[in-house]
């Protein structure tokens, strides 16, 4: 049984569309870094060209993208709304966009300048997204719709790791902006707090409503939404401690702990997978396939962990790249084909009083058969980038263009879809004024 959903709750489309739409932008200019740098960018995690181009697609990609989707299922999963939802979404919409530009630059240039001013942006915008959603739960509480405790328990967590994210990013920022070396202690636990807590758990709270609504399929086990987010976020507060406090065995332990992180993700992972294999609908649509294609990456994610702890290698670049674009983007990619649609179809005719022939349907907005292409050309770019991690000076150019054609094909996708809602919206305007002249 799926939860009841209050649609008119949703905010104004003004308020996730900028952030749906300003997503790709971001994932496209970390492509055109990754070319630009060429392959030293892929050699360290710890190059500038490395930082700056995962912070164009961690923060001006996936929080974009997180934070559109958040403003736009939390009041209508959970009843649940934001305060001041609009002008929250200038203000934190504008600061993460231009603190992710500014600090990549940054990065890029080593300019302790420029390192103040996006500590600045974005800490007012992720602090503000942070208060603004805490707050909002907290007031709304009473009137939270019946299913809803196990949506807001991982969205409360996501935002909590994201203050915490926020607050290391800080002591980073601060000392890039002092001229500082960086602690690689606290650079591990910004990644992680802000990777698999903010992102991480953001993804597992949005799909315990969009998986059994968009595709189809029966509900999570309620021991999974009730137990794994929270789970996840006790151990990422046993690592956090693990490294804040110097002990003999403090590198096993770390491996130790990481090693139980992965593997509750592997545990949602497979029950998600579970949940697809199932569905109602038994032909996979575009977005099912991106769907496992992100479920794919994460597995992969625990033994490629594994080789580096054992000592084959430094795979650090390499759990990146599966874990931000094969399991985060390629959720978000999948989901824009559901949510954006739904969407553009729901603003177009939410006003309207009367039925009419000028209001496409859902599947026009975005056809499956249109947007298909684009999961293969994804695929490809993570099969590009994979190789690039472990081979710079052959794969990373080819693996950037690829990236970069994947996220222009899903840009052109949006923006027919645009136009077809555009296009709607002139022709009802236009059926409306005949409808009136006819009954004067």
């Amino acid at each position: 049984m799926q939860r009841a959903l209050s649609f008119d709750a949703s905010p104004p489309l003004t308020v996730p569309l900028r952030f749906l739409v300003t997503a790709p932008l971001f994932m496209l200019l970390a492509a055109a870094a990754l070319f630009w740098a060429g392959p030293q960018a892929l050699h360290s995690r710890w190059s500038g060209s490395v930082l700056a181009l995962t912070h164009l697609a961690v923060i001006g990609g996936l929080a974009n993208a997180m934070t559109g989707a958040l403003l736009q299922i939390l009041p209508v999963a959970t009843g649940i709304r934001a305060v001041a939802t609009q002008l929250t979404a200038w203000v934190v919409h504008g600061c993460i966009s231009l603190g992710a530009l500014l600090l990549a630059i940054a990065f890029w240039q080593v300019s302790p300048p420029l390192f103040s001013s996006a500590l600045i942006l974005l800490t007012i915008g992720l602090l503000w997204l942070t208060i603004a959603v805490l707050y909002g739960a907290w007031r709304d509480r009473a009137h939270a719709t019946k299913g809803s405790p196990t949506i807001l328990l991982a969205v409360r967590l996501a935002v909590i790791a994201l203050a915490i994210t926020v607050l290391f990013g800080i002591t980073l920022a601060g000392s890039m902006a002092l001229g500082r070396p960086l602690p690689r202690s606290l650079t591990n636990l910004h990644a992680a707090w802000g990777l698999l807590g903010w992102v991480g758990l953001l993804v597992m709270g949005i799909s315990y409503q969009v998986i059994p609504m968009f595709q189809v399929t029966e509900r999570y086990p309620n021991f999974i939404t009730r137990w794994l987010a929270l789970i996840t976020f006790i151990i990422l507060g046993v690592l956090t401690a693990n490294n804040l406090l110097a002990w003999e065995g403090q590198r096993e332990a770390n491996w130790f702990i990481a090693s139980a992180l992965l593997a509750a993700y592997l545990v949602y992972a497979a029950v998600t997978f579970d949940l697809l294999r199932g569905r109602k609908r038994p032909k996979p649509d575009t977005t099912t396939l991106f769907w496992r294609s992100a479920l794919a990456s994460l597995g992969l994610c625990l033994p490629v962990w594994l080789l580096q702890i054992v000592g084959v290698g430094d795979f650090s670049v390499l759990l990146g790249i599966l874990f931000i674009v094969g399991f985060a983007w390629s959720a978000v990619n999948g989901m824009l084909y559901k949510i954006l649609p739904f969407l553009l179809w729901y603003n177009t005719q939410r006003d309207l009083m009367v039925a009419l022939p000028a209001v496409p349907k859902v599947k026009q907005f975005l056809p499956d058969e249109q947007v298909r292409p684009q999961v293969y050309a994804h695929w490809l770019a993570i099969a590009l980038l994979v190789l690039a991690s472990l081979w710079p000076t052959w794969f990373s150019s080819v693996a950037a263009i690829a990236f970069a054609v994947s996220v222009l094909w899903l840009m052109v996708h949006i923006r027919q879809g645009l136009r077809l809602y555009l296009r709607a919206q002139t022709d009802i305007a236009i059926a409306l004024a005949q409808r009136h002249q006819s009954h004067e």
